[in-house]
């Protein structure tokens, strides 16, 4: 097996063994299958780096009308359809849009002073920029807390467990919302819905349904989601952001994707302007320096919700829990 197998290899076994057990058996099977398979190794291990994460290339299959059924009969349709596979794989992005991640970004979006300007880095349709427009229904230890916008229960409801401490009891004033992406997508559009569900794994119906109720908030009252990368664009987008409201720039699970000095200049890039609040929810391993303030070794399926670079919680990547540290 080359290096280059080897290094596709880890990454399918990765996911296989840790990211997906608990989320998605279905996933987590057929990335072990991959994972054993020189011959699919090879294929994949043909496109870049960034192109071969497991999200990217199940969910192209799944657009592009794969079995996901057995191992044995989605190898035979991946081998036959890889030249497809790949060919969308080049051309799309994992933009996983993730509106329940709101039910974990709004404990801390609620205890900071408004209004807030809200400034999101990796938007892609832009759904998690309406955290004020969402119904949230949080479970606690003392109980179920609710929360709705003023205008009634939204047809968006996030539900989410908090295993210590209170619940949000507030939702955000928000001025202004607008984002940045390399490739916005439209959330009025139905191939925005049709790539997106296909990101979504294959037994979470429930943000199956979530994904196309946010789609229409965001297609009602539409953001502006910049197209540019967010290095060069941000600058710009934060001087946009009006006077007398509190600006959070904010992303989950998007650093991943950028190179270990790009995360670097984008962390002093946000560190350095005095009127940004500073909210990340990555992965253990994108952001170093806050890795290294967590009390407590973060497990593989939870990311790190932090807040001007200091650790303040564990959150399911799908935004079902949140522990506070």
């Amino acid at each position: 097996m080359s290096d280059r197998q080897a290094d596709t290899q880890a990454i399918y076994r990765h996911f296989g063994t840790v990211e997906a057990p608990g989320n998605s058996d279905l996933y987590a099977g057929l990335a072990l299958g991959v994972a054993d398979d020189a011959e699919a190794l090879a294929l994949i291990g043909r496109l870049p780096a960034a192109k071969q994460q497991v999200n990217l290339i199940f969910g192209a299959a799944r657009y592009l009308g794969a079995p996901f059924t057995t191992y044995e009969d989605f190898r035979e349709w991946l081998v036959g359809h890889w030249a497809s596979v790949e060919a969308m794989a080049s051309s799309r992005a994992t933009q996983t849009n993730e509106a329940g991640r709101c039910a974990v970004l709004l404990p801390v979006l609620s205890r900071l002073p408004g209004p807030l300007a809200l400034l999101e880095v990796g938007a892609s349709a832009g759904l998690c920029l309406y955290p004020d427009r969402y119904s949230y229904r949080y479970r606690a230890s003392g109980g179920t807390t609710a929360l709705d916008p003023a205008g009634g229960v939204s047809p968006v409801q996030l539900d989410c467990v908090i295993e210590a401490g209170p619940a949000p009891s507030l939702l955000p004033e928000i001025a202004w919302r607008t984002g940045v992406d390399l490739n916005p997508l439209d959330p009025a559009d139905p191939d925005t819905l049709r790539w997106l569900d296909a990101l979504i794994w294959p037994e979470h119906e429930d943000r199956r349904r979530r994904l196309r109720e946010a789609l229409d908030v965001a297609a009602a009252h539409p953001a502006r989601v910049v197209r540019g990368d967010l290095l060069t664009k941000l600058p710009e987008l934060i001087e946009r952001a009006p006077g007398g409201t509190k600006l959070v720039v904010f992303h989950t699970a998007v650093l991943s994707y950028l190179s270990a000095p790009d995360v670097q200049r984008f962390a002093a890039l946000v560190r350095a302007d005095p009127r940004v609040t500073w909210v990340s929810n990555e992965h253990a391993g994108v952001l170093p320096e806050v890795d290294a303030r967590v009390p407590m070794p973060a497990p593989g399926n939870r990311m790190i919700l932090a807040v001007n670079g200091e650790p303040v919680a564990l959150t399911h990547p799908h935004g079902r829990s949140y522990r506070p540290l």
